[in-house]
Order: C-alpha cells, then sequence, then structure tokens
C-alpha cells in the first residue's frame, strides 16, 4: 500500500506580496514574523486598490485620447476650410482680367450671361447712373500671397495682418499680439 504524500504548505509563503528581507539595510529585525504578519485580507484590498488603479489610469488614458480626437476634427475642420479657400481662390485667379493685378488693391468681380468671369477696377456704385449689364459676384482683395479677401472680411484681415506684421517687426509684445482681441488686458 502506498501512502499518499501531504505537502504542508505555511500560509505566509503562498501569499507573500513581496519577498521578505529579515536583514533590511543590514539591520536585523527584532521579531521577523511579527514584522512579516499580515492580515489575510490584505491581499483582496491589495487587489482592489490594483483594480481602482487600473480603472483610473484607463479613464486618465481615455480623457486625453479624447482631448487628441478633439484636435483632429477640430484639424480636420481647419484642412477643409483651407481647402475650399483654395480652390476658390483658384476659380478667381482663372477669371478673365485686362489689366496687371496688383496685390493690395480691392478688384470687383463680374459674371456675364453666358457664366464667363471677369474682373474689373469698377465697383458697382462707380458705373455711373446705369449698373453694370452683368451679375456683380463681389469685391475682393488681392493678398501679398496671392489669396484673394472679400471686402466683409476686409477689416478682420487688415487687424490681423496689422498684429502679425507688428508680431515679425518687434514692436508689439508677442502675447498681446497672439491674443487678437480677446478683451484681456
Amino acid at each position: 500500500m502506498k501512502r499518499k504524500r501531504t505537502y504542508s504548505m505555511d500560509l505566509a509563503d503562498t501569499s507573500m506580496l513581496v519577498e521578505r528581507n529579515k536583514k533590511p539595510n543590514g539591520y536585523e529585525l527584532v521579531n521577523s514574523f511579527r514584522v512579516g504578519r499580515h492580515d489575510p485580507t490584505d491581499l483582496v484590498e491589495l487587489a482592489r486598490e490594483i483594480q481602482l488603479a487600473d480603472n483610473t489610469v484607463r479613464s486618465t488614458a481615455c480623457g486625453k485620447l479624447q482631448v487628441i480626437a478633439e484636435q483632429v476634427r477640430f484639424l480636420q475642420q481647419q484642412a477643409q476650410r483651407v481647402l475650399q479657400e483654395a480652390r476658390e481662390d483658384q476659380g478667381r485667379h482663372h477669371a478673365h482680367c485686362n489689366f496687371k493685378r496688383v496685390p493690395g488693391h480691392i478688384y470687383h468681380l463680374y459674371c456675364k450671361a453666358t457664366g464667363e468671369q471677369y474682373w474689373s477696377m469698377l465697383s458697382p456704385s462707380e458705373w455711373g447712373g446705369s449698373a453694370p449689364p452683368q451679375e456683380y459676384l463681389g469685391s475682393f482683395r488681392l493678398e501679398h500671397d496671392m489669396s484673394w479677401t472679400p471686402s466683409e472680411r476686409l477689416e478682420q484681415r487688415s487687424h490681423e495682418l496689422a498684429q502679425l506684421t507688428g508680431l515679425l517687426d518687434g514692436h508689439d509684445n508677442i502675447g498681446r499680439a497672439l491674443m487678437m482681441d480677446t478683451g484681456a488686458p
């Protein structure tokens, strides 16, 4: 008859949280058994703390990723706006013109009945007593970067350019130039 071997395992050995050092920093503990004693629920509490830490890390990471996702959406909107403005500017540059366009000047865009667009130096009010026979599409300033600014945005664009020029020239405080009328002192 064979005997079954039984192994006795000390609970302290199986549930050890950290490897035990009986001489930390070279000092012998007075009673290493009492120092190493712990409540059996310590493991449960440790597991709870680890779960809480995992949840906190996860929610923090999700919050940061949410901010990045919002920034990506904002950048996508900006990219779409830039592409739309580029298409509009390109179309305006393809309009017929019988004079040399000079950056900084305002020109007026008209459309003939045939659909052909052309530039004029005369605004609708400058045609005298008779209105132009073509459809008036708007007035635009040709910028130095060869983009077109609609007349409705001229004041805003001029203000922005003045602040940026001041920033480049070093005549303006960087903080004030970047705030661009937020109302902060």
